[in-house]
């Protein structure tokens, strides 16, 4: 099993909620309202006036075999326009509870 944390700019919300739908991921947190500065191109969203946008963070445990297909489709996300920002990490799961 991988963890898989996608944090993604706000404007990203249906294309991840399709996402997870499309490929039966039943269980994740979300995280709304997260600040920081992609290192890629430096943007902050820090939900300000001066820089108003703002991300948020899903984080899902899924089985191996489905990791490959959400970083593609991740990447297919931000291929279309990188300025808006998404990116993705994974984790080995190694014990749960």
């Amino acid at each position: 099993m991988k963890a898989i944390m996608i944090i993604y700019n706000q404007a990203h919300t249906e294309k991840i909620e399709y996402l997870i739908d499309k490929l039966g991921i039943k269980g994740y947190s979300l995280w709304e309202n997260v600040q920081g500065r992609g290192t890629n191109t430096g943007v902050p969203h820090l939900g300000t006036h001066a820089w108003p946008e703002i991300n948020k963070s899903l984080l899902t445990i899924i089985d191996d075999e489905l990791v490959d297909i959400v970083l593609d489709k991740v990447k297919r996300i931000n291929n279309v326009n990188d300025e808006v920002g998404i990116r993705a990490f994974v984790w080995d799961i190694l014990k749960t509870v």
